[in-house]
């Protein structure tokens, strides 16, 4: 009797734990991956761990490096580096339409990404290196050579671009 007690005590305890496992997953919320009904295309507040990055799925937890796609449809996509929105933008026959938004370091808002200006050595959320700012900035660069460098592979993710990247001193 007691070599039969003891294997069903252990399925009974492991499926006790499994059980337990998937009840406390059940309680916590899900990111988001889009949000409906802005209409406006308005940049939406962003809270740390509410949203989830279209492009690599990361949870967004760097607001500062974040960005946004608002398209007409009211349907708005999260990215938690710059460098996911425009790998988005370059997939995405609904970029073009969409409003852009991009968190500026320098003014601490959300600005017109296509009108930011890009600083090319920060230490982003997926190493593409770009922070967005309002003002015009040394060294930064505009938004059309944002893209033509990360259609190039001219990014700090590309580990032979970041081994010749000039850093800032």
């Amino acid at each position: 009797m007691k070599k039969i007690l003891k294997p069903l005590l252990v399925v009974a305890i492991f499926i006790s734990l499994i059980v337990t496992l998937f009840l406390s997953m059940a309680g916590n919320p899900h990111p988001e991956v889009l949000l409906t009904g802005n209409r406006d295309q308005k940049a939406v507040d962003l809270f740390p761990g509410a949203y989830q990055c279209t492009e690599c799925k990361m949870v967004i937890r760097d607001i500062p490096f974040s960005a946004q796609a608002a398209a007409p449809d009211g349907t708005t996509r999260f990215f938690d580096d710059i460098g996911c929105l425009v790998r988005w933008i370059d997939e995405s026959p609904a970029a073009s339409r969409s409003a852009l938004w991009v968190f500026a370091l320098d003014t601490r808002r959300w600005v017109d990404a296509r009108e930011a200006w890009y600083s090319v050595s920060e230490s982003t959320p997926m190493h593409y290196g770009f922070g967005a700012h309002e003002r015009v900035c040394t060294g930064c660069i505009g938004f059309r050579e944002l893209i033509e460098r990360m259609r190039k592979g001219e990014h700090l993710a590309n580990p032979a671009y970041a081994k010749t990247a000039k850093r800032p001193d």
